[in-house]
């Protein structure tokens, strides 16, 4: 499961989406570029189709940078 998060984010998502392996705390992500981090070290497998996936993020700052993003395709595109 954390590999395809990392391909994700590797690929199609960048800049949207990273993994973290470190151990950090909610402080850690303050004004972070992406809209949200994995914490692959609490990702868990449970069963066969059940997944549980922690993610942080800064609500203002990663938001913001998708408002700019979109901002930059409207005035690119219209």
């Amino acid at each position: 499961v954390n590999e395809a998060f990392r391909e994700s984010a590797a690929n199609e998502l960048n800049g949207i989406l990273s993994v973290c392996d470190e151990p950090l705390v909610s402080v850690d992500f303050r004004c972070t570029d992406v809209s949200s981090t994995v914490d692959s070290s609490l990702t868990m497998v449970m069963g066969d189709d059940l997944v549980k996936v922690i993610a942080w993020y800064d609500n203002e700052w990663g938001y913001s940078q998708r408002v700019v993003d979109l901002a930059d395709i409207v005035a690119n595109n219209w």
